[in-house]
């Protein structure tokens, strides 16, 4: 009974997102990412040897992966939405989990995306001059493993900084815009950190805004060792977890400043 009201929600949430007429739009700005980074990696790489360990085809199979897999490595809730609207406490009033709740409605979400955009950019890939495979069979089933490992990464973070924002009583979207950023400069969803200079991104590889994006595209494309980024995406999440749940119940009573 529990399930299907999760399931109930995600369907929900798809149809809310099929109906504004605008979600095309975003389809038509991320296919326009992907066709300027790959025209821009392509500019980068002519008449050059390979830098770092990521050759052309590699790269351009990145940037496709990536993007097909963008909400998924760059996991974001309607948590912020509930802060600036006030109508969080209506959720602790439900019989299902909060972050079950902000889960559910996100699957939703990209259910309706992955159908309509990046099953289709897979296909057109090629057209783009773009192998979509993973590096062997096992890299693909170990990205599998990853991407989920992502997920749960990326919801911890979300729910951090949900929790942040509460604690230090800031404004949601600036919190919100900030997180963002820095997860794009870290993460790895736009640029490898492989390509990053003077070997930063060997820094940045550790850290857990790089077990979101960097370490299932890594292992995908077969960059490097997938053991040590697997084990880093496990090591984030059992410590993003309990810190994310301390901090948020520890504040919860302050939830009131944002209406809630």
């Amino acid at each position: 009974m529990a399930l299907r009201a999760y399931v109930k929600t995600a369907a929900m949430s798809a149809a809310d997102v099929g109906e504004n007429p605008l979600f095309l739009m975003d389809f038509a700005l991320r296919l326009l990412r992907v066709l300027v980074l790959l025209a821009l990696w392509r500019t980068l790489f002519a008449g050059r040897e390979a830098p770092g360990v990521m050759p052309l085809a590699t790269v351009l199979t990145y940037t496709v992966v990536a993007e097909v897999f963008s909400q998924q490595l760059a996991v974001s809730t309607t948590l912020s939405v509930a802060f600036w609207e006030g109508t969080l406490v209506l959720r602790f009033l439900r019989p299902m989990g909060l972050v079950r709740q902000f889960a559910a409605e996100m699957s939703g979400r990209w259910a309706l995306h992955f159908a309509l955009f990046s099953v289709p950019l897979v296909v057109a890939a090629p057209l783009l001059g773009v192998d979509p495979r993973p590096a062997s069979p096992a890299a693909g089933a170990l990205f599998v493993i990853s991407l989920c490992l992502a997920v749960l990464v990326g919801l911890a973070i979300e729910v951090l900084f949900g929790a942040i924002t509460v604690a230090l009583e800031q404004p949601v979207w600036l919190v919100e815009r900030a997180r963002v950023a820095i997860a794009t400069l870290l993460s790895g969803s736009l640029l490898p950190l492989a390509l990053y200079p003077w070997g930063i991104g060997d820094v940045f590889s550790w850290l857990p805004f790089a077990a979101m994006a960097w370490a299932p595209l890594a292992i995908y494309t077969g960059t490097g060792q997938p053991l040590p980024r697997l084990g880093s995406q496990v090591l984030w999440a059992v410590v993003l977890w309990p810190l994310a749940d301390w901090l948020w119940r520890a504040n919860r009573e302050k939830l009131v400043g944002y209406g809630g």
